[in-house]
This record gives structure tokens, C-alpha cells and sequence, in this order.
């Protein structure tokens, strides 16, 4: 039968029937791992919907407030105290409650902690270290979790009054603008010449991980340094 097997051409080593049946095994294992991870990069797109990319929040804002009762600083102005219209800024230190952020219009009232990673997002408000610390000059940038402390920042409009309290000083802005902006865009948050206050979340949707981004843009309007 080998003879006849070997002048017709179809004989097959039995090496290769050995190896054949192991290496598609070994392709067929490979394109499953490489096929699954689209979909589980989507899975987690779908789990992962808050502002920061890799943590969902969806504990209310004034829940979170009452479990952090006892760590939340309260900044408020002594109406005793005497006040100017310059001053020092006390720079924080990363990770530490520098202020607090007050606004009527949407009964917003979050901490505010300096630089951003998933534990302070979880605390309130972060500002980029790389912005400008409010009250000096330049672009002083805020972000908050949409589905927590900023779910109502898209309801802001113009003429609003937005405060933050220091421990060095009161300062107040007005909202001048909205703008929606894709993630990549870096415009609205990039470092400025000007004094202006910008709050931004992600735009909320129900699937998925948001391209997109909200900022207020806001200006001072008044200050009141410690003396």
C-alpha cells in the first residue's frame, strides 16, 4: 500500500499527521485570543461609562458627600475678616482639598482636590496640577465625574455665578460660555494667558465610553484675598 501511496505522490510522513493537527490547534487558539479582545475592550467600554475611562461611578453626589462628612474641608468666607483685591495663592500639595466649589443655579457643592487619579474623582472635583491655581493668571481647569458631581454642569448657562472658597481666598465667576468638545481636543483646557475658571465633564450617554466633552467657561468677577 506505502509503495502504491509513494508513486501516486499522497504519502504523508507520519510526522507531519503528528504536527499538522497541534499547529492548527495553536492558530486556531491564537485568533480566539485575538478576536476576544475587541470584544472585551467593548465590554468594558460598556461597564466603564463614567468620566474616568476605567472607573464607573454611580453613587449620587450628595451620597458620597455624606459618607466623607468627616474628611470634607468647609471653606467658607469669615465675613470679619479683612479682604483685598490681590493677594497670594497658597499652591496645595497633590492630592490634597484646596477649595470648594459652590453654584446656586444647579445646587452644585463639591471639593475640590489637587490632581486627578481614580480615588480623588471619587472624593469630588480635581483640577489639572498642570492649570493655573484659581486666583492667579491663567486657565484654571476642573473635571468631575458626569453621573456624580457634575451631572447638571451642562445645565450652567451663561450669566451663572460659580464660587470657590481657599483657605487664602473667595473667588467668584461668572459663566460666559458652553462648548462641547471631542476628548482629543485639548483647546479648551490648555494652559491660558487670561484669568478663567473651566469646569468640564463627559457629554452622558447610556452605552459605552463618551468621545465627547462639556466645558463651562467661566471669568472672574471678583476677588477677595485674606490678608
Amino acid at each position: 500500500m506505502k509503495e502504491k501511496q509513494k508513486k501516486s505522490g499522497r504519502y504523508t510522513p507520519l510526522a507531519v499527521l503528528i504536527i499538522t493537527p497541534i499547529l492548527i490547534f495553536m492558530i486556531c487558539t491564537a485568533l480566539t485570543i485575538v478576536l476576544g479582545i475587541k470584544p472585551y475592550n467593548k465590554l468594558t467600554t460598556y461597564i466603564n461609562i463614567a468620566f474616568s475611562d476605567n472607573m464607573k461611578m454611580t453613587t449620587p453626589a450628595s451620597d458620597l458627600l455624606k459618607e466623607m462628612n468627616d474628611e470634607v474641608k468647609e471653606y467658607t468666607k469669615d465675613p470679619q475678616a479683612s479682604v483685598s483685591q490681590t493677594g497670594e495663592v497658597i499652591f496645595p500639595t497633590f492630592g490634597e482639598q484646596y477649595a470648594t466649589l459652590k453654584c446656586e443655579a444647579i445646587d452644585l457643592y463639591v471639593p475640590v482636590y489637587w490632581g486627578s487619579d481614580n480615588e480623588l474623582l471619587k472624593k469630588g472635583a480635581c483640577q489639572m496640577s498642570s492649570s493655573a491655581v484659581v486666583g492667579e493668571v491663567g486657565n484654571a481647569v476642573i473635571d468631575a465625574h458626569v453621573n456624580t458631581f457634575f451631572e447638571d454642569l451642562n445645565k450652567l448657562k451663561e450669566g451663572d455665578t460659580v464660587v470657590i472658597n481657599t483657605n487664602y481666598g473667595e473667588f467668584t465667576y461668572e459663566v460666559k460660555k458652553q462648548v462641547e468638545f471631542v476628548k482629543t481636543d485639548k483647546t479648551y483646557v490648555a494652559p491660558a494667558k487670561e484669568e478663567k475658571l473651566t469646569l468640564y465633564t463627559c457629554v452622558k450617554q447610556v452605552l459605552g465610553s463618551s468621545d465627547k466633552r462639556i466645558a463651562v467657561i467661566c471669568e472672574p468677577v471678583e476677588k477677595a484675598f485674606y490678608n
